[in-house]
């Protein structure tokens, strides 16, 4: 019996050692695969890798790099972080399209959301000279800050291979973290003012300025136009392009516009930017409508620095405003506000793109629209001379605007945003507001 006790002893010892060894194994292997528990690296190594990982992002990205002014580098990691509290790549579930609206809004961070409000150059979004490639540093960028388009210039342009890879990289980067489209865009009206069109290394069809065809009569030739400048860019990679131009030329001593307008008579301006619409749409690309409340009567060049009008709304509703009418009733999705003073309107010389009764009161109560109002650049003189890049955001916000096109500083603009909700000087269902007409642009195009 003793014996049988001495056993019952010993086995039960043995038992309880194995069940010892195998809380100790288990705790081992959960420190192993838990981040939160394992020690950080020794700082020297930590930057070592950082350094590394910067090396090999820039190669993947660019052609130039800008040199730091400090020992914060260049790319993504300089900028304000978007929280990703929720796998919004997730979301679609099917529905209509306001069901998804609702969706996205309730799983959005503010940050998100004011980062949907931005269209950007590929530069700001990494910090370099110039961007040809969708690289890491890419990548990073738009999971940080998840912004709601790139505009590409002639310089991030060099063939159309090299364009249709850059583009389609990024939309699966955005597709990956967003579940939503990258606005990508050009400003591709034709004559003067192209970025692939009359590029040597593009194969397109040269297409003449938008007086020749206003010069025409012929809303066929403008509608033709617009297939030309849709087809080729649909083909690349391009969802928005910033044609037409509606503007009226009122003024025969304004040399901003000249002959980038179709006409000096409102109408044919009318017809022939709503012809032009037509061809972008029915290749797959988005229009915008520009600038509002035009540019053809000013004073001055916005891209150096103050241009005025002095004709009142009277006036503006019998000539400018008619082209912008017509595309409203076109359904256009876009609309680009100049940064035009028209102090015999507003009443001093706030430019349109930051002025609410132009854009709230006059073109979204007045005119009726829905659809998204963009800023012209903000990076031009008329703004950046005036305004810090913060102010202009948070200003342009309050005054209607929907999204922010090339800020002079991309991450003061965004801070600036994020800052102005966080301080209650922009309401979150303001924001919410643009970032719905954002969300149905982008889900139509999902659509199609």
């Amino acid at each position: 019996m003793k014996t049988v006790r001495t056993l019952s002893i010993i086995a039960l010892c043995f038992i309880c050692l194995l069940a010892c060894t195998g809380c100790q194994t288990d705790k081992t292997k959960k420190t192993a695969s838990d981040p939160s528990n394992t020690a950080p690296p020794a700082e020297d190594e930590k930057d070592k890798q950082v350094s590394e990982d910067d090396e090999n992002d820039h190669t993947a990205d660019v052609v130039t790099i800008v040199p730091a002014d400090d020992a914060e580098t260049a790319g993504g990691n300089t900028q304000p972080k978007a929280d990703k509290d929720t796998d919004t790549a997730a979301l679609l579930t099917g529905g209509d399209i306001d069901s998804q609206i609702e969706e996205y809004l309730e799983k959005m961070s503010i940050q998100e959301k004011a980062a949907q409000m931005f269209i950007i150059l590929p530069e700001a979004a990494v910090n370099a000279d110039i961007v040809t490639e969708a690289g890491a540093m890419t990548e990073e960028a738009i999971h940080n800050i998840p912004v709601g388009g790139f505009v590409y210039m002639e310089q991030n342009l060099q063939s159309p291979e090299q364009v249709k890879t850059m583009l389609e990289t990024v939309q699966g980067y955005s597709m990956d973290r967003t579940g939503l489209p990258l606005f990508t865009c050009i400003d591709e009206e034709g004559g003067t003012v192209a970025r692939i069109n009359g590029n040597a290394n593009f194969n397109v069809p040269p297409i003449g300025s938008m007086a020749e065809v206003g010069a025409s009569g012929d809303t066929n030739q403008a509608y033709q136009t617009g297939l030309d400048l849709g087809s080729y860019l649909s083909e690349l990679g391009f969802n928005v392009d910033f044609a037409p131009v509606a503007d009226v030329l009122s003024n025969p001593s304004n040399e901003v516009v000249k002959d980038r307008a179709f006409s000096s008579d409102p109408d044919v301006t009318a017809e022939m930017s709503a012809a032009l619409l037509k061809g972008l749409k029915e290749n797959g690309v988005c229009g915008a409508f520009k600038h509002f409340p035009g540019h053809g009567a000013t004073e001055g060049d916005t891209h150096e620095g103050y241009a005025f009008t002095s004709k009142t709304l009277d006036d503006l509703l019998t000539c400018e405003l008619i082209p912008f009418e017509r595309g409203i009733q076109e359904e256009t999705d876009f609309i680009m506000a100049g940064h035009i003073s028209l102090p015999n309107v507003i009443g001093d010389d706030t430019p349109a793109s930051l002025s609410y009764k132009m854009l709230s009161e006059i073109l979204r109560d007045q005119m009726d629209y829905n659809g998204i109002i963009i800023t012209d650049a903000m990076n031009m003189g008329a703004i950046s001379q005036t305004y810090t890049a913060s102010d202009a955001a948070v200003k342009a916000i309050q005054a209607g605007v929907d999204i922010i096109l090339m800020p002079d500083d991309f991450t003061a603009a965004y801070q600036g945003i994020l800052d102005a909700v966080d301080n209650h000087i922009i309401p979150e269902d303001r924001i919410n507001d643009s970032v719905s007409r954002i969300l149905r642009v982008k889900l139509t195009m999902l659509e199609k």
